[in-house]
Parts: C-alpha cells; structure tokens; sequence
C-alpha cells in the first residue's frame, strides 16, 4: 500500500480517515476498527500483516473488528448548507491543508463542517466522481472531529470505528454530521455519519480524538 501526497492530513502525514479506509479494505474487514500508531507516512511503502500495518519497523496501525455506534441523525440539507457557512476552519484552522476539511486544499473533498446550535456538526458533501471506501471513511472523520476541535483545541485522530452500508453515487448531494458526545481531558469521543439525497444513512463511524498539548 502507498498513501499519495493528495490524501494529506497535518502537512506530511496522512488524513486519518483516508488512511484508515485504505488500511480496513485491504484487510477486509466491515466494520473495522483502526488505531492509528503514529501518523501515517506519505508516499512510501506500507505492508499489512498480523493485523497491522509497518513501515520497515515501525508500526503506524493496527486493525480489529469493532463497533462504529449508531452515527448522528441526520438533518435537512438546507440546514447543513447553512451551517457550513458558519465554519469555524475558514478563520482558524489548525491544518488548512487538510484532505477533507482544509479550505486551502486545491483538490480535497471540500467538506466544511459548521456548527449547529445543539453542538452536532453538519456539512453538504457533493460526491466526487471518484468515490471509494476510503473517501467515505474520510468524508466520515473531519466532521466528527470539528465537534471538538470547535471547542478551540487542535485535535488529531486516534482511532475510528466505521461501516459502510452503501457507496453515495458520483455527483450525490449528501450530508454529513458529528457529534461529540464525551470529552474527557486530551480524549474526545466523536460519532459522525453520512445521510444519502433521500436522507438514508449511508454510513456510520465512531471516533477518539487526541487533542494536542498545548
């Protein structure tokens, strides 16, 4: 397995979510639960064995079967629309590059997560021709972690849990939201969810998040 130079998270590294559904399709695992080591390399050689997965000698995952929660009920389009105008990254984003959620991304997914005044998180995501697991995995991650990352601390992901019940069609206007529902020192515990056209949950994921020392 190789992580192109698109799929970025933190500049270097890889987008968790990305990473993490590359990693669960290879080992075939639905759902799969995926612990991230350290951050995933870009643009090198990785090999899947015994359930984890290496660079060389250093171990940046590992995967099991696991519980990705029952997601965050969905809400009208409109309204995600308008909450993504809201975006707390387009004035302070501690990764602006980022794959899924960096406005600063010339070729990313585009996904603006605002916040909606229960504190969940919505954002429409318009599908790309090119969707696969991985970009619903990763359409799955930033939203659930802007439900803490709003709170104004800097948070990395750390683990996911997610299943995928159906691909969105290329060209889709779905939506996706988050919610945090702990958070408890550095770690919060996020659920995300993307909703088809009609509203029908297409996939789920359950997360923690690792807030950066200060």
């Amino acid at each position: 397995m190789l992580i192109p130079e698109r799929f970025n998270g933190p500049p270097g590294t890889g987008n968790g979510g990305w990473c993490a559904g590359v990693f669960a399709q290879a080992a075939g695992l639905r759902p799969a639960e995926v612990t991230l080591r350290v951050p995933p390399p870009l643009g090198v050689e990785l090999e899947l064995r015994d359930g984890a997965v290496r660079h060389g000698d250093t171990l940046v995952a590992t995967l099991a079967e696991g519980s990705p929660g029952d997601g965050v009920p969905p809400v009208p389009r409109s309204e995600a629309v308008a909450a993504s105008r809201r975006y707390p990254g387009f004035t302070a984003h501690p990764f602006p590059t980022c794959f899924v959620c960096g406005p600063d991304h010339p070729d990313g997914l585009r996904i603006f997560p605002g916040v909606l005044p229960d504190g969940r998180t919505a954002a429409p995501w318009t599908v790309p021709d090119d969707v696969s697991e991985p970009a619903v995995w990763a359409a799955l991650d930033c939203p659930g972690g802007w439900a803490a990352i709003a709170t104004g601390r800097p948070y990395v992901l750390g683990r996911i849990t997610a299943a995928i019940d159906e691909l969105p069609a290329p060209g889709d206007e779905c939506v996706v939201v988050g919610a945090a529902s702990s958070i408890e020192g550095r770690k919060a515990t996020v659920d995300s969810a993307v909703h088809g056209p009609d509203g029908r949950r297409l996939a789920v994921a359950r997360a923690t998040w690792i807030a950066l020392p200060h």
